[in-house]
């Protein structure tokens, strides 16, 4: 941030909308850079069009089936970015209602109604999104506009179902065209960078680039850390006895202690219990690499009866008889399938409607605060294992892209001041997450149809939520606030940038994601004022090094701000980006008053020293 422009310039050059998917275009009429609607008119559209989006359909006699306002009359817009709603101004009518979705968001479309039928509203769409909230709109059936709106939607909304491309295509190539250029999201994580930052390489660790053609493993990153006693062709053996031949890598070190954090996945062990050296050997190498303890232990985040059934697949778990001086924990962390069933139970408890007389029984029931709590408690004793033992930590589940990853981020969030900044928290999300090959594709199931996918379970919302109550009980300790969290979650799923696109780091290189595509941290970078925690001490050393979360249900709660934000009745909106503002302007004027008093109160040192001086009797 260039710290001669005045506060006030550089939070007034972005405006977020309420839901945080802002737009920054180059123009809004649709006689300019756009067709017309249906009738072939030109007209004036209320929202600014990103570079790269074209309309693709245009209704004005559509009625929003609002769940609190009652049927709403309207124009309906569908770009291939968004659907966008805005009510016709009527007589004695309030504030237009107004609905904008990124079609990435939408999980599901489905006709309602059919030739017979006659109540009112009883014939249109129905539209099922990932971020909470169902939509629903009535059509006449005189004018066959739901047919058209329905194929747009469909081929817009899962374009990967109908060989087409996904929005972030078309958005970049856009901005190439038209200039628009700043400063480069992509460059924010460079592997070798962060493991200097972490002290590697040392006399105990190195990096290896073994997997620079992901040859060894597909879904791990080019670059690794590993102990220095272990060969490049060790590793390969080492790796086929791990599932998905994902075999123990660094992900941190204390710099104090040389205790670590490794992650990889389960040990193909199977139910005969099979044995191998190399493995045993090489996780001898990760506990010999930190001289501070003689032991290793080995947390694996599923419950130890899913563990225990892994065997008859193949998989299963260390025997600390085979790994010797090894303690192995589980943390009854469930898996995939629970958590997509939980949020659903969650939805249905915030939207659309609640009964307040079993509201905590129905948030309860949906067991979220349970998993998130589950969560927590994992990261906060791998971080007593490494912080308070000085013992170095071995995370996996069971192929340890999943769990792993929610634990390995979070421990280290909690460890390292670093990553609670806007900066390192980029770092964290693209080391951790993206380059260890979690299957953003497969999990949020960005442009294809198959809503019912076995796949989808939301693994990173989960870890966003966990950091978001780690906020809530140290408030000063991150220097982003709720709204960066809630952009991130957003653009999870919006299919604008290029950051949460395929499966693996081998799919983006593959993809050519970085030249083809933007990344999120070039947006939110670009605009950091408004993703500012005020609390956060910057001009001073007061944050905690490492933070140790209460994981208790008393404690954790749920993010309303998040997951209810669409029902008014539950979460009254938020003005966080202009609070943040104000605060933001406040904290400059204190700081200001701060450095008048102490340079007042310095003038006032020398001017008495100086007459102290003058009044000393002469001998």
């Amino acid at each position: 941030m260039d710290p001669s422009s005045s506060l006030a310039d550089k939070l007034a050059s972005k405006t977020a909308s309420s839901n945080s998917l802002d737009s920054s275009s180059k123009s809004s009429s649709l006689g300019s850079k756009h067709g017309g609607g249906e009738n072939g008119g030109l007209r004036d559209t209320p929202f600014a069009y990103l570079d790269g989006e074209e309309d693709q359909d245009q209704k004005n006699d559509v009625t929003y089936v609002c769940p609190y306002r009652g049927p709403v009359f309207g124009a309906l817009t569908i770009t291939n970015y968004r659907l966008y709603f805005r009510s016709l101004p009527l007589r004695d009518q309030g504030p237009p209602v107004v609905v904008d979705v990124p079609l990435g968001v939408i999980a599901r479309v489905e006709k309602i109604g059919g030739a017979t039928s006659r109540g009112e509203n009883s014939y249109g769409i129905e539209i099922f999104c990932k971020d909470m909230r169902n939509l629903r709109f009535a059509h006449k059936q005189q004018n066959h506009s739901r047919r058209t709106v329905f194929e747009k939607l469909q081929t817009n909304a899962f374009p990967l179902s109908y060989s087409g491309r996904l929005f972030a295509f078309a958005h970049a190539a856009a901005n190439a065209v038209n200039g628009s250029g700043g400063w480069d999201g992509w460059a924010v994580y460079e592997p070798l960078a962060e493991l200097r930052r972490l002290g590697v390489p040392n006399d105990m660790w190195r990096a290896t680039k073994i997997n620079e053609a992901y040859a060894v493993c597909d879904s791990y990153p080019a670059v690794w850390a590993v102990p220095k006693a272990a060969s490049d062709d060790f590793l390969r053996r080492v790796a086929q006895f791990r599932s998905r031949c994902r075999l123990p890598v660094l992900s941190w070190m204390n710099p104090r202690t040389q205790a670590t954090i490794t992650r990889c996945s389960q040990p193909l062990v199977g139910v005969s219990g099979k044995r191998n050296a190399d493995d045993e050997t090489y996780l001898s190498y990760i506990m010999e690499a930190n001289a501070q303890s003689d032991k290793l232990t080995i947390m694996d985040a599923r419950p130890s009866a899913n563990a225990i059934a892994n065997k008859a697949k193949g998989g299963g778990y260390e025997s600390e008889d085979a790994y010797k001086n090894v303690e192995i924990n589980f943390l009854n962390i469930h898996n995939i399938h629970v958590m997509r069933e939980s949020l659903r139970k969650v939805k249905e408890a915030c939207f659309p409607t609640t009964d307040d007389s079993k509201w905590q029984s129905a948030i309860d029931n949906t067991l979220w605060l349970k998993h998130i709590r589950c969560v927590l408690a994992g990261a906060v004793r791998i971080v007593d294992k490494v912080e308070t033992m000085s013992t170095s930590v071995v995370v996996h589940c069971s192929d340890g892209w999943d769990r792993t990853a929610q634990l390995t981020a979070l421990s280290m969030l909690l460890l390292d001041p670093h990553y609670r900044t806007v900066r390192g928290f980029e770092v964290l999300i693209e080391k951790e997450w993206l380059s260890f090959g979690h299957k953003f594709q497969q999990r949020v199931g960005h442009g294809d149809n198959k809503h019912s996918d076995a796949d989808r379970s939301p693994v990173f919302l989960q870890f966003i939520d966990s950091v978001w109550q780690v906020g809530q009980q140290f408030n000063n300790a991150f220097e982003f606030n709720e709204h960066f969290l809630i952009t991130i979650v957003d653009h999870l799923y919006s299919c604008r940038f290029g950051t949460f696109l395929c499966n693996t780091e081998a799919e983006r290189v593959a993809e050519d994601l970085k030249h083809k595509t933007t990344s999120l941290w070039t947006h939110i970078n670009s605009s950091l004022d408004q993703y500012l925690n005020p609390l956060f001490p910057s001009f001073t050393h007061g944050a905690e090094l490492v933070l140790r979360p209460i994981a208790s249900v008393r404690a954790v709660r749920l993010w309303k701000g998040l997951y209810c934000r669409w029902n008014p009745g539950l979460c009254a909106p938020q003005h966080g980006c202009q609070r943040t503002r104000e605060l933001l302007s406040k904290q400059d004027l204190l700081f200001k008053h701060v450095n008048e008093l102490r340079l007042k109160s310095n003038n006032r040192s020398n001017n008495m020293q100086t007459t102290t001086r003058l009044a000393s009797p002469m001998h």
